[in-house]
């Protein structure tokens, strides 16, 4: 079975394309993580880890993160269509 684990923060390049904007995501259970995106991605799909953000309530319900391929075949990671803006992953802080 997959552990679940809520990304809380990430780190971003300089690049404005979204597709190649993540380079790290995070958070804390016991102790504070990070992974890289290409790490994260792995876990994702090779059924290790589920990633997801929010779940704090109404106001900012959980969202499950997915792996998406870009146009040009770059994988990312993205959540689950909301109809929330902005992005869920892009809009959270950056990670220490």
């Amino acid at each position: 079975m997959a552990k679940r684990a809520q990304i809380k923060c990430i780190n971003k390049n300089d690049r404005y394309n979204p597709y190649e904007r993540i380079t790290h995501v995070g958070g804390h259970v016991t102790s504070q993580w990070k992974i890289t995106l290409d790490d994260a991605i792995a876990r994702i799909e090779n059924g290790e880890w589920e990633f997801f953000v929010g779940g704090g309530g109404l106001l900012t319900p959980e969202v499950n993160v997915i792996v998406a391929e870009s146009p040009h075949g770059n994988k990312y990671l993205k959540t689950e269509a909301d109809d929330r803006e902005p992005n869920n992953l892009l809009s959270l802080p950056e990670c220490p």
